[in-house]
């Protein structure tokens, strides 16, 4: 995993990472209270151009930065997020803390309870400054559709950051913040991640609770990390997923196998997009072998089945009552997904059955399953048509097409930098076996190690 030079303007956290802090924070020499105000100050700096946050929670995150100070000073230790500003995605509950999910129906909404995942980042030490923006719903790969408008990609403004969790991967990018908060359903964490170059996890399919965070599709969805490192996105995660320290594994992984997967097998995919993800997975040294995945374009297929009929069922009578107050890309969607038959979802499941023996099957050979994690860069906000190699393809079909496969399985799934094509952050995929979140992130890191000797200088904005 090549660091990329971080964009031009970017914050405090482009230079530090959880991992550096947490003993510069024991031994005093900062505090959370530096943290916080650092975060409060790139963001009121940034925020302008970016859009990454609907809600900045100054106050709360000030008083929360106190406790953490006070906690430390008192030898109560709550681990490495202790007096760290994160940022959630506006369709995860915070209570007394607008959740709005994007959308004019829930423009005022305040919860008056934490989902489970942010009771464990409150009960780590974890200071909140405030809500991310996302897709409208989290229904869409582009984050361009929201009631607060598009959110705009670190790298270049007039670019798309992805979605759903587009202020999440924004966020993180620009160094507002070190770690956040996404959720994914067919690729909104590991989307927004790959196009704005940070690391994004996707874990298996329940394995972090979701009660509290919007539906999107509930058989598909998930709640993951955001990181500039893969170390950094591995301690976020553990709290996420409420690991112990017994239940985290130190050892050093063991993957000599990697099976990879011909992006055009799947979706037409830009060449230097694939060529930038296989040299980055040449950093590794394992022995990498080309593989097939004959269901893998099904797949692609089935999850918009799989996501539409769910998705439907959750927004079915807010549709037949205020269909007016959607954004009207969002809305037409929902119309087209209350168009699958019963008879389509059922054999989209019986697909997912069949599939997963195979890639099961599959990665009893190979420890890991690699690929780009999207198939072309950031395009400009609001295309909805690009090029990828010869082909004319689909923004949004494109977006979802390599990451959606493994969602549809209830795999887990980690995206890493993979370097710049054309000035633009391109990802490397790698997919694991139910339960390998810990695998993956390790390898993530090795990657890492193998191709960073020093972090690079952060451009000054001209």
């Amino acid at each position: 995993m090549s660091r990329l030079p971080s964009p031009a303007g970017a914050g405090y956290f482009a230079r530090h990472t959880v991992t550096g802090l947490t003993g510069e924070l024991r031994a005093g020499r900062v505090s959370p209270e530096d943290l916080v105000e650092q975060a409060l100050a790139a963001a009121a700096r940034l925020e302008p151009e970016l859009n990454a946050f609907v809600t900045l929670d100054e106050d709360g995150a000030r008083a929360a930065a106190r406790r953490a100070t006070e906690e430390l000073a008192a030898g109560v230790d709550r681990g490495p997020l202790h007096g760290i500003p994160v940022a959630v995605k506006d369709v995860v509950d915070t209570a007394g803390l607008r959740t709005t999910m994007g959308s004019r129906h829930f423009a005022d909404r305040v919860p008056d309870r934490d989902a489970t995942c942010v009771r464990r980042l409150r009960a780590a030490g974890a200071v909140i400054i405030g809500k991310t923006a996302t897709h409208e719903f989290a229904y869409g790969p582009t984050g361009d559709r929201a009631a607060g408008g598009a959110t705009r990609n670190p790298y270049r403004p007039e670019r798309m950051a992805g979605g759903s969790s587009s202020g999440s991967a924004a966020a993180v990018a620009a160094g507002v913040v070190p770690v956040s908060v996404g959720t994914d359903t067919g690729g909104s964490v590991r989307i927004p991640a790959a196009l704005c170059g940070v690391v994004g996890l996707k874990p298996s399919h329940g394995a972090v609770p979701v009660d509290g965070v919007y539906p999107v599709a509930p058989s598909l969805d998930t709640v993951g990390p955001l990181a500039r490192t893969a170390a950094d996105c591995r301690l976020l995660w553990n709290v996420l997923a409420g690991r112990t320290a017994a239940e985290r594994d130190d050892a050093p992984p063991v993957v000599r196998r990697v099976g990879w997967i011909p992006p055009d097998t799947i979706h037409p995919t830009s060449p230097r997009v694939a060529e930038a993800a296989r040299a980055c997975l040449a950093g590794g040294g394992f022995e990498v072998e080309e593989v097939a995945v004959p269901e893998a374009a099904a797949l692609a297929r089935a999850y918009h089945t799989i996501q539409g009929s769910e998705v439907y069922a959750v927004h079915a009578d807010r549709m037949a009552t205020a269909a007016d107050l959607y954004d009207e890309e969002v809305a037409e969607r929902l119309r087209g997904a209350a168009r699958v038959r019963g008879w389509e979802y059922v054999r989209a499941c019986d697909l997912r059955d069949r599939a997963r023996e195979a890639v099961t099957a599959l990665l009893r050979v190979h420890d890991l399953l690699a690929l780009p994690t999207v198939p072309i860069p950031a395009p400009p906000l609001d295309a909805r048509a690009r090029r990828a190699g010869d082909a004319g393809v689909d923004v949004r079909t494109a977006l979802l097409a390599l990451t959606s496969p493994w969602s549809v399985l209830g795999l887990p799934a980690v995206t890493l930098p993979a370097g710049l094509v054309d000035g633009l952050p391109a990802g490397l995929q790698l997919v694991a076996p139910a339960g390998g979140e810990e695998l993956l992130l390790a390898v993530a890191q090795e990657l890492h190690d193998a191709t960073t000797e020093t972090e690079p200088p952060v451009p000054a904005r001209h």
